[in-house]
């Protein structure tokens, strides 16, 4: 091995810990690992500066901004709202239909927000009808990630892995080009999660549910204790105070003492999960993004250079200020994709991926494109487990090209494959972000995701396996 080489899986092992062991955040670990294989001259500048001002994190910067004008605009709370009242005609059935909502909105709008709006008030439906909110958070989750897996711009994962192709030689995906694929795993994982998934999670619910009713009984006993000692007792005054806030030493309205909308440490838009709609905001900024959309899909411009218009045409518009695009752009998630990149590159310029791939090779080859297409699945899935959708997105996409070149067939069916399986996964609440989320918020253990995500990746699987050979030939 030369000494780039070495160099470059000293960094990638390096990285893989520190984002395995979870104690440095993940954006500062990527440049960190960027950094030093830029100071050991593994890769130069010029690429460095490629990463920074890729096609993924432009096109990313620029969808961010638009997701976060329609959030502060109302619009996607009001719909959220609105789909409350289902609970009042259908009750149970009713929160399923919000989550599918949800879900196709997860198709266009980056996950976290919508995950974000639509937690609490699944919480509240479900404890409106005497159900536990542990019940349908972890579809929630679950729902809306699968729901991205149908466009190009559902997951900044498809966006990444289209960036890595390109940078390869391949050709762009087109804006709904992984809609058969994405579909049928998004169907066949929320039909599991409806009629297999539910009934798993309803014994984890009976127990909180019979807390609820416990608790509920409590108060009513006290209710009427205090109601017989009225008669008795005269009641104390007590000053009325001008603000929602509980007296001292009363406890607020969840169990554990605290207030509402406990996400535990992820702060991902909590402050504005309950704007008020303003309807020209909301028209304007659903417009741009609309428009957005329709120019990528017809090929007018790539998702990049239209997203990026769409960003700077809100600010212009006055419909958010330039402060509230910059709250808008996560960079924490950018610099991740970037720093990722870099690694990605590395391991490309040096030869590594080419290894990795022969290596894959020597084991799948003789089982033929089909068998390396599982494989290929299970080893992305497997990863993405432990570490970022990005990172796994930028490890794996080179060597999935480099897999399909080396058996002569298309590597279309291979990107796909990546794209998939580096978002649905499942299995551990640290798979994806939504997932801690809801983990924090219904207070799930560990072994609940999985119990009900392993059978979910599992199924995701089988089903990506059929539907990618059918709809993307070999």
């Amino acid at each position: 091995m030369t000494f780039d080489q070495i160099a470059a899986l000293a960094v990638l092992i390096a990285v893989v810990a520190a984002l395995i062991d979870g104690r440095m955040r993940a954006d500062v670990v990527a440049l960190v690992g960027a950094a030093v294989l830029l100071m050991l001259g593994v890769v130069r500048p010029v690429e460095v500066q490629g990463a920074f001002a890729s096609p993924a994190v432009i096109a990313l910067a620029g969808l961010f901004v638009i997701a976060y004008a329609i959030e502060l605009s109302g619009l996607l709370g009001l719909i959220i709202r609105k789909a409350k009242g289902l609970t009042k005609r259908f009750g149970k059935q009713g929160i399923w239909m919000v989550i599918g909502l949800c879900g196709s909105v997860g198709g266009f709008l980056n996950n976290t927000p919508v995950v974000v709006l639509a937690a609490p008030i699944i919480r509240d439906m479900a404890r409106s009808v005497g159900l536990s909110p542990k019940r349908f958070l972890m579809p929630l989750s679950y729902v809306v990630v699968m729901g991205g897996l149908i466009t190009l711009i559902g997951t900044s994962t498809n966006l990444l892995v289209n960036d890595m192709a390109s940078n390869a030689g391949q050709p762009v995906f087109g804006m709904f080009e992984m809609l058969p694929a994405g579909l049928a795993i998004a169907l066949a994982g929320t039909a599991y999660l409806y009629f297999v998934g539910a009934r798993q999670l309803d014994g984890i619910g009976r127990a909180e549910e019979a807390e609820m009713a416990a608790a509920e009984a409590e108060k009513q006993a006290k209710r009427q204790a205090a109601r017989a000692q009225s008669g008795v007792q005269a009641k104390p005054r007590r000053r009325i105070l001008p603000f929602a806030f509980p007296r001292m030493g009363e406890s607020r309205n969840q169990t554990d003492g605290s207030g509402d909308g406990v996400l535990g440490d992820v702060k991902l838009f909590e402050e504005d999960a309950d704007q008020p709609f303003q309807p020209r905001r909301a028209l304007i900024a659903l417009s741009i993004f609309i428009l957005v959309i329709v120019v990528a899909a017809v090929g007018l411009a790539p998702i990049a250079a239209s997203a990026f218009a769409g960003a700077v045409a809100l600010i212009l518009l006055k419909v958010v200020t330039a402060e509230e695009a910059y709250a808008g752009l996560r960079p924490e998630i950018l610099l991740l994709i970037a720093g990722m990149v870099v690694i990605g590159m590395a391991l490309e310029v040096t030869g590594l991926a080419s290894t990795g791939a022969e290596q894959l090779i020597m084991l799948s080859q003789p089982l033929g494109p089909l068998g390396a297409l599982i494989i290929l699945y299970g080893v992305t899935l497997f990863a993405t487990e432990l570490l970022s959708n990005a990172t796994v997105a930028v490890l794996v996409t080179p060597v999935a090209v480099a897999l399909a070149e080396s058996l002569g067939v298309d590597p279309r069916p291979f990107l796909i494959c990546v794209m998939m399986a580096a978002s649905a996964a499942f299995a551990t609440p640290f798979g994806y972000q939504t997932n801690v989320l809801v983990y924090q918020m219904a207070g799930y253990s560990y072994l609940d995701f999985v119990r009900v995500g392993m059978a979910l990746n599992i199924i995701t699987w089988i089903v990506a396996m059929i539907a990618i050979p059918i709809f993307y030939p070999f």
